[in-house]
């Protein structure tokens, strides 16, 4: 069965509009405790990030959750791994997450985690999908779920995470840590206080409305502004819901999701601890991939997306991956990505290495990509297809050859093409990913 609502990452859509409104979240919340429940009395958690209209949507899952008879636990605002974490530990049912992540204040979404702690399949949200066209029936008086809220769960997680650290002593370094004004605001800043560090803070105030607003890791300035105004080592910044993480070296140069994940898997290959192979994406540099070979490590692609990659990493036995985007999973410290954790494992090698972020990262070399995004309607995947669309990309990697890709594709969460080139040279990978974009656009408008 298709999926209609949910995307690469839950259901996500402007607030008010799509699947975003008060009566369909509502069904939703319905349909997944019918799919999910399993008749079960442990509760789902619900979770959310500092959007205004988290309230409204708390509400309305609540109210469904309840119509189907199961009990709510409530956990304020948590990042997105800390609902993941404490679904597993305090043995619930599901648990739910209500954030647009690195999305502005003016989108929401929701996406769900099994028992386990785990995302959900394909089949299971196409099963939810096709519960929510349901007529909506509540169960009987005496069985309709109760709700309460988790006075603790910010504790239980700060704890989770600073006791996932066991690397050498932190005490003292220097660091700047933006938290998107997201879920993770009071969290990251008492982890990392708590280890020691010495911390300048930014998106640490959230008013409902500033999520991600010229902060976090989709906006790094005022990150790499502070970081050379400081002094500091290096600078941490997470991404609304606080699954991703991206960094800033001492000299405010952005250090991704692919050098971070190198430098992760180099370090653990060097100690005997990593397992099985690395799982990227297909937009993941082809230098991770040529660098990771060389030392022997392998290296698997998934389709772009977190879920993508830990569905890899199970099946293939392996325990880290992720994508340049800064959601990196560490399968031996939890079930999903988490940022503040790939952190804190990015500090346990710069501090085992002796070396700078800047130095470490100097190593790995990314090819340059360029990336370019056509408004597409609702045919995006045909298009994709498409005779003069698939010849111009043809054009374009028998210019590149072995010194580059590309990779054309629908997005997953907008109706928007996708056109990403990799080459040596910077000028190389714009000329042939206008060259893609100009015939996507062509056939955009002809259709």
């Amino acid at each position: 069965m298709g999926r209609r609502y949910f995307g690469t990452d839950g259901v996500r859509a402007r607030v008010g509009e799509g699947a975003m409104t008060p009566d369909f979240v509502m069904r939703l919340g319905w349909a997944a405790g019918r799919v999910l429940g399993n008749g079960s009395r442990a509760p789902v958690l619900i979770g959310k990030d500092t959007r205004r209209s988290g309230y409204l949507f708390e509400s309305a899952l609540e109210a469904g959750f309840a119509a189907a008879g199961m009990d709510v636990a409530l956990l304020g605002p948590l990042p997105t791994p800390g609902v993941a974490y404490l679904t597993r530990a305090l043995g619930a049912a599901a648990g739910v997450v209500i954030s647009a992540s690195h999305n502005p204040h003016e989108d929401n979404g929701v996406k769900f985690f099994s028992a386990a702690g785990d995302k959900l399949n394909d089949e299971i949200e196409s099963a939810i999908e096709a519960m929510v066209d349901q007529p909506l029936e509540c169960v009987e008086p005496a069985r309709v779920g109760a709700a309460q809220r988790v006075s603790d769960a910010q504790a239980r997680y700060t704890d989770f995470c600073a006791d996932s650290y066991s690397g050498p002593s932190l005490h003292g370094m220097q660091v700047v840590l933006d938290c998107a004004n997201g879920a993770a605001y009071q969290v990251a800043p008492q982890v990392l206080a708590r280890l020691g560090m010495r911390l300048s803070t930014i998106g640490v105030a959230p008013d409902g409305f500033n999520i991600n607003l010229r902060c976090g890791s989709t906006h790094l300035e005022a990150l790499q502004e502070r970081v050379i105004s400081t002094g500091a080592e290096l600078g941490i910044a997470l991404d609304g819901d606080g699954d991703r993480c991206l960094m800033v070296d001492g000299n405010g140069q952005l250090v991704d999701g692919d050098q971070m994940l190198f430098l992760l898997a180099r370090h653990r290959h060097a100690t005997g601890t990593l397992r099985g192979p690395v799982v990227g994406t297909l937009m993941s540099n082809l230098a991770l991939e040529q660098a990771l070979v060389d030392l022997g490590i392998a290296f698997h692609r998934a389709k772009v997306g977190d879920r993508y990659v830990l569905e890899r990493l199970q099946s293939e036995g392996g325990e880290l991956g992720g994508e340049n985007s800064g959601h990196l999973l560490c399968l031996d410290k939890n079930t999903t990505g988490d940022g503040l954790i790939s952190a804190l494992q990015l500090l346990e090698v710069v501090r085992s290495s002796g070396k700078s972020l800047a130095q470490l990262a100097a190593e790995i070399p990314l090819y340059p990509q360029v990336m370019v995004n056509i408004r597409a309607g609702t045919d995006a995947a045909a298009l994709c297809q498409d005779a003069r669309v698939r010849q111009a990309v043809s054009e374009a990697e028998a210019q590149l050859g072995s010194s580059g890709r590309v990779l054309l594709r629908p997005s997953g969460t907008e109706p928007l093409i996708r056109v990403m080139v990799e080459a040596q040279e910077a000028a190389v990978a714009r000329t042939q990913a206008d060259h893609i974009a100009a015939a996507v656009r062509q056939q955009a408008q002809a259709a």
